[in-house]
């Protein structure tokens, strides 16, 4: 299925494509053979869903999870982290790096 050129699949399951460039809102593109209208503006290098993600899914990047969904996404859709929470975040704390190698600060 055809896919713009402009949007870069990283890995065969992922369910996000990268911005090789930014994308303005209200442009066309195409995703898997579907002309989607960008709501927003797409900075380079950002991640828009390749196809309707639910709440809760997980976000795959590079074939492998990348954090779950925090809202419904539309294909087509900017995902961040307005509508995405990493699931790795917290093991960089430092209180979990406490935990983790028995340091304190």
């Amino acid at each position: 299925m055809e896919t713009d050129k402009r949007l870069l699949r990283l890995a065969a399951e992922d369910n996000v494509l990268t911005a090789i460039t930014t994308l303005a809102a209200g442009e066309e593109v195409w995703i898997e053979g579907e002309r989607v209208r960008l709501d927003a503006r797409v900075p380079l290098g950002f991640k828009v869903a390749a196809r309707a993600i639910r709440q809760g899914e997980k976000v795959l990047k590079y074939g492998v999870p990348i954090g779950s969904a925090t809202a419904e996404i539309r294909r087509g859709e900017v995902v961040h982290t307005h509508n995405l929470k990493s699931d790795y975040l917290p093991t960089y704390t430092w209180e979990r790096q406490a935990e983790y190698f028995g340091q304190t600060h």
